[in-house]
């Protein structure tokens, strides 16, 4: 039985080669290790640090959950190096994340103006950007998560600037990157080579990939940068789903740290749930996982601040 409205034709789409975007952030933007960063300091970051390195001495989970502006704060080799050095055993990010990192990789730049191509139609698509929707539709072949597959794909590529990918850094150290997908948020949904099922195949499986290594958050860290949506709602199911198998086995998953890496400033106290009527309960980070996630035993903390500041800051304090 079909649908009985109408449905868009993509064969009529044009589809332009990557070469003729005018793309807003090139390779200066990505900062080498040593370089300069914006000031940061916060007198909870050492307290974080410590609880990195803690959970990595122990082998308890050790999870960065972005937003796909992280990597355009041009901060992915302090994401590698962390990776690199353990500090890091899973990385969740959501559609987007998965094409800056990729169109990175390959031609050394990324980000479109929306206002501009957004009046001439042209806005996502982007030939070779399409390509990602045939390595979805191949990871569901194979049965490979998303990030999986994409990391797999780029680090056998022979894109000259593959050093910048996570995805591909991850794969090569076996760290899971988890790519969690709204259908029709990405620019590859708009593609005539999008399968829908593929995509929800591939995401779900990262997803029951991600409640994995939330079985192992006790005694670990979860830390957000930059998703008010993505990272807060897809830990808390993942988080119950652990905690169910947790408590039928005779377990606690309750002592650990969260710690949120954002734009907004919260007033008063973090780990407090603001009243309903306040606009600030809406904020799902804080509520989330400053305060319901980690009420029964857990640390949270929260870091105002630019993502190009923050996340060197964190790295410096961990390797201090």
């Amino acid at each position: 039985m079909a649908t009985k409205y109408a449905v868009f034709d993509r064969s009529r789409l044009v589809i332009k080669p990557l070469a003729e975007r005018v793309n807003d952030l090139d390779l200066d933007r990505w900062l080498a290790l040593d370089a300069p960063t914006p000031p940061y300091s916060h007198p909870q970051l050492t307290e974080v640090a410590r609880r990195v390195i803690a959970a990595k001495q122990n082998g308890a989970a050790r999870i960065l959950m972005m937003g796909a502006h992280v990597l355009r704060a041009g901060v992915n080799r302090h994401i590698i190096d962390l990776i690199e050095r353990g500090f890091l055993d899973h990385v969740a990010m959501n559609g987007a994340g998965v094409i800056h990192d990729y169109e990175l990789a390959r031609i050394g730049a990324t980000t479109e103006s929306v206002a501009r191509y957004i009046r001439t139609g042209e806005f996502g698509l982007w030939r070779e950007t399409g390509e990602l929707n045939d390595w979805v539709a191949e990871a569901a072949a194979l049965e490979l998560g998303l990030g999986e597959n994409v990391g797999r794909r780029i680090e056998s590529s022979g894109y000259p600037h593959k050093s910048l990918s996570v995805l591909a850094a991850a794969f090569r150290h076996s760290v899971p990157v988890t790519v969690h997908v709204g259908i029709g948020y990405d620019i590859l949904h708009e593609h005539p080579n999008c399968d829908g099922a593929a995509f929800g195949a591939a995401s779900y499986r990262d997803f029951l990939i991600f409640a994995s290594t939330v079985e192992r958050l006790e005694g670990g860290v979860l830390l957000s940068f930059g998703s008010a949506i993505m990272a807060p709602e897809v830990y808390l199911k993942a988080l119950a789903m652990a905690r169910n198998v947790a408590h039928h086995d005779g377990r606690e998953i309750r002592h650990f740290a969260t710690a949120v890496f954002d734009l907004v400033p919260i007033q008063g106290d973090i780990h407090e749930e603001l009243p309903k009527a306040d606009a600030g309960y809406y904020f799902r980070p804080q509520k989330t996982l400053l305060v319901r996630t980690v009420a029964d035993g857990g640390a949270s903390f929260y870091f105002c601040g630019d993502h190009r500041a923050t996340l060197p800051a964190l790295r410096r304090a961990i390797l201090a």
